[in-house]
């Protein structure tokens, strides 16, 4: 019987900054999904894992990152990426958020996301009235690990008093449902709003 949902925040509740990123690689004659290739190369101890973690502060990632980039044979700082990862808001996904929970579901928001990522004060209070309606947040730069790694899914039931096999998570990376499924979870790669409304509703019975 499932007891919890999990839900990603960016790319599930808020629009992927993929969207952003291919935008900015456009505008500067880049190859397309460039800064995708260049997180995904050495994902797991590369400059945005380790701010991801916190190892790392947003100054050492600029240099780092543009390192990177430097080695795939292109000039992108990494503070020029970390301006690009506010997404907008999904109203449809928060009506969503709110269904489940009114269904009497416990729901946890597990985000990858980087300290000093600064909001105008409008955009953090929006994003403050979404972050409360979940049970518990678990944030790897609080947590210390991140998406893929099996403790930060631990780390959330936990929280929650749940065990894996009572979870649903929806993510819009097949690397972060991977573990979660083999786990036990059920997961939802979450392409567009639509479909993970479908998909989600269909699963629960809502």
């Amino acid at each position: 019987m499932k007891k919890a949902v999990l839900w990603d925040f960016g790319g599930v509740i808020l629009s992927s900054p993929f969207e952003a990123f291919n935008r900015f690689e456009a505008e500067r004659g880049l190859p397309l999904d460039f800064i995708r290739t260049v997180n995904a190369t050495d994902p797991h101890d590369n400059a945005w894992a380790q701010l991801e973690r916190s190892d790392i502060g947003p100054a050492e990632f600029d240099g780092l990152f543009a390192a990177e980039a430097a080695a795939l044979g292109q000039h992108v700082r990494g503070g020029e990426v970390l301006s690009l990862l506010s997404g907008d808001i999904r109203p449809e996904m928060v009506a969503l958020l709110d269904q489940v929970k009114a269904a009497g579901y416990k729901v946890a928001c597990l985000t990858n996301n980087v300290v000093g990522n600064q909001a105008t004060p409008e955009r953090a209070a929006a994003l403050a009235a979404v972050m409360d309606r979940f049970d518990e947040v678990v944030e790897s730069s609080k947590v210390g690990v991140r998406k893929p790694e099996v403790r930060f899914y631990e780390i959330a039931c936990e929280l929650l008093g749940v065990q894996p096999n009572e979870c649903i998570f929806l993510d819009d990376l097949g690397i972060n449902l991977k573990p979660a499924a083999a786990m036990g979870m059920t997961t939802i790669k979450v392409l567009d709003a639509p479909q993970a409304i479908a998909d989600l509703t269909a699963v629960l019975g809502l």
